[in-house]
């Protein structure tokens, strides 16, 4: 026991001295590690591997060969492609037919269409309401050469009587004269307004419509030319009539007044009768006539 070695002791600070350097090490890695990870916002990007770097002998590289089966359908045959046009959608109005009455049966026809052409049907009194298309067609006949067929008028009389000023009266070494008393015109003021109040176009259109009745009513006088040339013959005649630029004085020799100047004297029944309606609605009827005579022409034009 005596003769033994005796045990040489550990050496503890020489163990710790030789890792101490190890484990520095493993921490700054761990350090720069978490470091990296935060300034990348969490995600390691990891840099493209280039080949060249990998291999620097030639190395044939075969890519893969994908295959793939894709499924071959049979084509579909498909309806023929039917186009479809634009509807336009039109109106289609089919005028229909007017059935006209017998032209002796045709009053109570044409009284049941006459408030249709005016607005003041308080004025149709003043139309006689029996024999209406012949008392028409005989009237415009007659005025169309200058007379007056009175006992043939579509129009009753006036109530109030002719008058002439009798205040104005002045003798002279044979007659008297008598100036015009405009107020005497005013007789006449209901039928301008009831020819005022008709409506062109409806009035042409609708005589059109009555026509068969109309030349059926003219063929009776003994002619065989289409009435409207007559009619307007005697519109023409009214638009032509020019109103007197001297004063219509009036004498009597009987009980008729006669003008005191012979051109007016000299005038047609039709024409006087155009003078007793006054100045001013003489002008009116002209401005309706000639409206209703433009639409009357322009109809023929077409019709033919």
């Amino acid at each position: 026991m005596e003769n033994s070695e005796p045990t040489k002791p550990v050496e503890q600070g020489s163990n710790e001295k030789n890792s101490g350097p190890l484990i520095i090490f493993i921490v700054a890695f761990i350090l720069v590690v978490i470091a990296l990870w935060q300034f990348s916002g969490g995600k390691i990007e990891k840099r493209p591997i280039d080949s060249s770097e990998l291999f620097k002998q030639d190395v044939e590289v075969i890519p893969a060969q994908v295959t793939e089966q894709v499924e071959v359908q049979e084509p579909i045959e498909l309806p023929p492609e039917v186009t479809v046009e634009p509807t336009e959608t039109v109106d289609i109005v089919q005028e229909q037919a007017i059935v006209l009455p017998a032209l002796d049966e045709s009053d109570a026809w044409l009284q049941s269409k006459l408030p249709e052409l005016t607005w003041r049907n308080e004025l149709l009194t003043l139309l006689i309401d029996e024999d209406m298309i012949r008392r028409f067609v005989v009237f415009t006949d007659n005025f169309s050469q200058g007379l007056l067929a009175y006992e043939h008028s579509p129009f009753t009389q006036p109530q109030a009587k002719f008058t002439v000023d009798e205040q104005s009266v002045s003798p002279t070494e044979s007659q008297n004269v008598w100036q015009w008393d405009s107020k005497t015109s005013k007789r006449f003021d209901l039928y301008v307004d009831l020819l005022r109040s008709v409506d062109s176009s409806t009035l042409v259109d609708w005589y059109f419509d009555v026509k068969p009745l109309i030349d059926e009513a003219y063929s009776e006088l003994g002619y065989e030319d289409d009435f409207t040339y007559t009619l307007q013959d005697a519109i023409t005649r009214v638009l032509d009539m020019e109103l007197p630029k001297t004063s219509m004085a009036l004498t009597r020799t009987s009980v008729m007044y006669k003008y005191q100047d012979p051109k007016l004297e000299a005038l047609a029944d039709s024409d006087k009768l155009l003078l007793r309606i006054g100045k001013e609605n003489l002008l009116i009827v002209k401005s309706v006539l000639l409206e209703i005579n433009e639409k009357l022409a322009k109809q023929v034009s077409d019709k033919n």
